[in-house]
């Protein structure tokens, strides 16, 4: 039989001797030429007697030169020792030695092409011409030079760019396996070696390995702790990282997996959220937290994932991330964000504070102020401030401005208005030692204070902490500032400096406060000595004034108005305002009072009195001096007058049988401005009211003259027939209806003038 062989072979006869047919020799030369994977066979001497062309190339050397030789003379030193060590094992021990990978170095030898067959050469394998098959690789035969002898630097080398993720350099990883081959006698004739390149497979290898070192490198960088769920939610696998954490043993996280140890808190909304994500088949992603084998808690992140074969969930994998450091860090800056806000908080209720307290002109309102910061930045639940007596001897407690506002208790019984400072309370010892008062339970109280005190205290209260503040005021004490509780309450570091520095607001408002009241008064009092102190009596005529200095001035005002009997019996009705407020205003004021009444007595006439008003005021008075004055002679018996304006509001008319009007005629120039005078006669008939008044009572910073005038008018429309028909009711109802909604900035002044009907 003529095969197309690169080397002789000998006759080889079929099972049980018989000659090989077709088929069987077409395998032999197809296992020889054409299989991917390497054959050669070995005698007991260890010489390679048949080798396929696979093999010569895995192992990159010609085929002639294996061909019976042994691997030490045919392969580089390193391979062929291993070669040879594992022939002579499975030749000694008659058994397999299988798998065993090799690298082979070096480029693999080139695929010698097929020689046509011809006569020339046999079923036998030996070359005609008797040439040597032992001859030389490369070594010239008698049909001329073998192609298979080309040196091996021919071959094609392969380096690591030609193919990506390759060992370095040509190396190549061949799977091996020496198989002993007997005879029909069973006799041990040599070893059979088949080998595969499984270079690409390795590599492969390798590269998932490496992967999975950087993968487990990666979660233990990254303190992740991985887990693997049944596609229902059990656990399937083992995790001795998750277990070194929690404790747990093998058997307990076989039994109740991860969930065991998730904080009670915590468990039923997990166990939710991890049920339906398992149903929906979703993205499993919540934090909680997990008891170490320590016993304390930390906080996990976990986000775990399907993993799907086709349309199939067949398994979870789960990573935990313990983010204990960053909750930590979170809360901490939490708890800083929250003490700067609270700070910043109470700075601008301190500066809120400062500026309400600016404007609290009582001591009164001054605790209005403090009782709203004390329960707006402190939560106090109770405040007051005590004020020191001339003797500085006792406190007595100052109730807000607002009806219903708390009155704190201090002293036994909780309920004084007064106590010594001698006492044992919380403002009377932060009085006498000018020191700040803490108390923040009651047996802190009773420790301060004394038991039998403090206990005395606690019986009529539901207070359980207090501060106690002085007030100081160059240094010496003027009063007290308290806060109280009815909890438990720690003072913080931080709210003792705000109380601190409201209690000193607080101190400089309350002598504020206390000055203004003592200006206030004097004011009041000088000015109210300037106004007459009652109104003629008269049969015919009733008379009914109100004087209202302005809330938000201390200072005595130019507001006035006179009411006197004229030699001839008749009446003088004068009001004036001088503009301007304090000493001088008032000056003014009684210069012009007193000169009108100086004049009225030596020519009553309106005109006459104006004018000669007017050089008083050309001589004497500043051109800068804004005057006005009203002024009327009357008739008690009849009601008829005269009247004279300088530039001063007009009068209102308010008749039972018409409605209520203003004075249409003119007003003149105000004094000082000189101009002819004019009066205008007029009467009050029965039942009528004249009401005179000045500027403040109808206008203000929100409010023109002319739309006061209407408003006047529309209020005295309303009046009922009672109030019109008493003069006292009516000034009220005048001056309660026009300031209503409005902040008095200015004086009012209001002087009504009734004629009563005629009794039957």
């Amino acid at each position: 039989m003529n095969t197309d062989t690169s080397v002789p072979r000998p006759r080889i006869s079929g099972v049980e001797g018989k000659p090989m047919d077709a088929s069987d020799s077409a395998l032999y030369a197809t296992l020889m030429k054409e299989a991917p994977a390497g054959f050669a066979f070995f005698d007991t001497g260890l010489g390679c007697r048949r080798v396929n062309d696979a093999l010569a190339r895995l192992l990159g050397v010609a085929t002639g030169d294996l061909q019976d030789r042994r691997p030490a003379e045919s392969l580089p030193e390193e391979l062929a020792t291993a070669f040879e060590t594992a022939l002579r094992k499975v030749l000694a021990e008659d058994r397999p030695l299988a798998d065993v990978d090799l690298t082979v170095s070096g480029p693999p030898a080139v695929p010698r092409p097929a020689e046509p067959a011809d006569a020339g050469t046999t079923a036998s394998g030996e070359a005609p011409g008797g040439g040597d098959p032992h001859a030389e690789p490369g070594a010239a035969t008698s049909n001329g030079p073998d192609p298979a002898a080309e040196p091996a630097d021919s071959a094609t080398v392969r380096t690591d760019s030609d193919t990506p993720g390759r060992l370095l350099g040509d190396e190549r990883i061949l799977t091996c396996s020496w198989l002993p081959s007997h005879g029909p006698d069973g006799k041990l004739l040599g070893v059979v070696l088949t080998a595969l390149d499984v270079t690409e497979r390795r590599r492969a290898e390798e590269v998932i390995r490496r992967k999975e070192q950087r993968y487990r490198s990666l979660v233990e960088a990254s303190s992740q702790v991985v887990w693997v769920a049944a596609p229902a939610g059990g656990v399937i696998d083992d995790a001795p990282e998750w277990r070194a954490i929690t404790g747990q043993t093998q058997d307990d996280y076989a039994t109740d997996g991860w969930l065991a140890v998730v904080h009670p808190e915590d468990k039923p909304r997990i166990e939710s959220i991890w049920r339906d994500c398992v149903e929906d088949n979703r993205v499993f992603e919540t934090n909680y937290r997990i008891r170490t084998k320590s016993g304390t808690y930390r906080h996990f992140d976990v986000r775990a994932v399907p993993i799907w074969q086709g349309e199939s969930v067949i398994e979870w994998v789960g990573a935990n991330t313990d983010v204990t450091g960053q909750r930590e860090a979170e809360e901490m800056r939490g708890r800083l964000t929250e003490q700067l806000s609270a700070a910043a908080l109470r700075t601008a209720r301190l500066q809120q504070a400062t500026s309400m307290l600016a404007e609290a002109l009582t001591v009164s309102q001054v605790v209005q102020v403090i009782t709203e910061v004390g329960r707006s930045a402190i939560g106090a639940d109770y405040s007051a401030v005590a004020l020191l007596d001339d003797d500085k001897l006792r406190l007595s407690i100052v109730a807000p401005s607002q009806p219903g506002a708390e009155r704190d208790g201090e002293g036994r019984g909780g309920s004084r208005d007064d106590f010594k400072v001698s006492d044992q309370t919380v403002m009377s010892v932060a009085v006498r030692e000018s020191r700040p008062f803490l108390a923040e339970h009651p047996d802190s109280l009773r420790l301060q204070l004394g038991r039998d005190e403090a206990g005395l205290f606690l019986q009529h209260t539901e207070e359980r902490a207090w501060v106690g503040l002085p007030l100081l005021a160059a240094g010496a004490p003027i009063g007290a500032l308290r806060f109280s509780f009815t909890r438990p309450r720690e003072i913080t570091e931080e709210e003792r400096v705000f109380l601190e520095a409201l209690a000193g607001q607080c101190a400089l408002a309350v002598e504020r406060a206390l000055l203004f009241e003592r200006e206030h008064k004097t004011a009041e009092e000088l000015q109210r000595s300037l106004l007459p102190s009652d109104l003629p009596q008269l049969p015919g005529m009733q008379l009914a004034a109100r004087y209202n200095p302005a809330t938000r001035h201390v200072q005595v005002g130019g507001d006035w108005y006179d009411v006197f009997r004229l030699p001839d019996d008749r009446l003088a009705v004068a009001v004036g305002d001088v503009m301007g407020k304090g000493v001088l205003a008032a000056a003014g004021m009684g210069r012009v009072r007193n000169a009108l009444r100086a004049l009225a007595l030596n020519d009553p006439r309106p005109a006459a009195v104006l004018a000669g008003l007017d050089r008083l005021f050309s001589a004497t008075e500043d051109e800068e001096q804004f005057t006005t004055v009203a002024y009327a002679v009357i008739d008690p018996e009849t009601g008829k007058g005269a009247f004279s304006n300088a530039g001063h509001p007009p009068p209102l008319l308010i008749s039972p049988d018409t409605p209520a009007r203003v004075s249409t005629r003119e007003a003149g120039t105000p004094l000082g401005w000189p101009s002819q005078r004019q009066q205008t006669s007029f009467s009050i008939e029965t039942g009528n009211t004249v009401v005179f008044y000045s500027d403040g009572l109808v206008e203000n910073r929100r409010r023109g003259v002319d739309v006061g005038l209407e408003e006047l008018v529309s209020v005295a429309a309303d009046a009922p027939p009672e109030v019109v028909g008493d003069p006292e009711r009516l000034v009220d109802f005048l001056v309660d209806r026009m300031l209503a909604g409005y902040e008095q900035v200015d004086d009012v002044t209001v002087l009504a003038l009734h004629v009563p009907p005629k009794s039957a």
